[in-house]
């Protein structure tokens, strides 16, 4: 199970990144106080760098794959060290096959009947995405008929600018994506982001 007072509220999505920085970026991200990091599998040679991540950081830190559209995906991801799986749509054959190798899983979704199908498979927790596009009350309406016990995160818009409304209307957590991390990026100025969204969240 995810539990956002053991792994935080703050997924950072280091889409872009490069295997030979990525161990800085991971770093300055674990000091500023994010322990939940996801390579998505569209970055250059993404398994790398979650091989990286998890041999560096993976006794202190939950280290995975984002954008995880296949079950021969998911094997790859366990067998680089990663023990997170998130995905941007709901795709059942992906949550199942995370549960059978005991990783925890993300699915992305849309609708309600996407999230309960997503719980029903064995989702440790919730991506609403694009949730910048959906919008804060879309959270509020959603966790009066979700489990309490799973978490809910918005992913896909979520800034410094808009994340109070999405607190207030109750999210357990966030993925940050470009507003965190865009390729190119120093690993300092990465973490000096990051501390302000773990600000945010106080």
């Amino acid at each position: 199970m995810f539990d956002v007072n053991q792994h935080g509220r703050l997924v950072a999505i280091l889409r872009g990144v490069q295997s030979d920085e990525v161990l800085d970026i991971g770093a300055a991200l674990l000091e500023a106080g994010i322990q939940t990091i996801e390579v998505p599998l569209n970055s250059p040679n993404p398994l790398a760098s979650i091989e990286k991540l998890a041999h560096e950081f993976g006794g202190r830190a939950l280290i995975g794959a984002g954008t995880v559209l296949t079950s021969q995906a998911v094997e790859d991801v366990a067998n680089a060290g990663g023990k997170l799986i998130v995905s941007p749509n709901t795709n059942l054959d992906v949550v199942r096959k995370s549960k059978e190798l005991g990783m925890m899983s993300f699915p992305g979704f849309a609708t309600a009947t996407e999230a309960f199908a997503g719980i029903d498979a064995g989702a440790d927790a919730l991506k609403l995405f694009p949730a910048g596009a959906q919008g804060a009350a879309t959270i509020s309406a959603l966790k009066a008929v979700l489990p309490s016990d799973k978490p809910l995160f918005a992913v896909g818009g979520v800034n410094l600018d808009n994340i109070n409304k999405f607190i207030d209307a109750g999210a357990d957590g966030f993925g940050l994506g470009s507003n965190l991390y865009k390729p190119g990026d120093a690993a300092a100025e990465v973490g000096t982001r990051a501390q302000a969204y773990v600000e945010a969240l106080k």
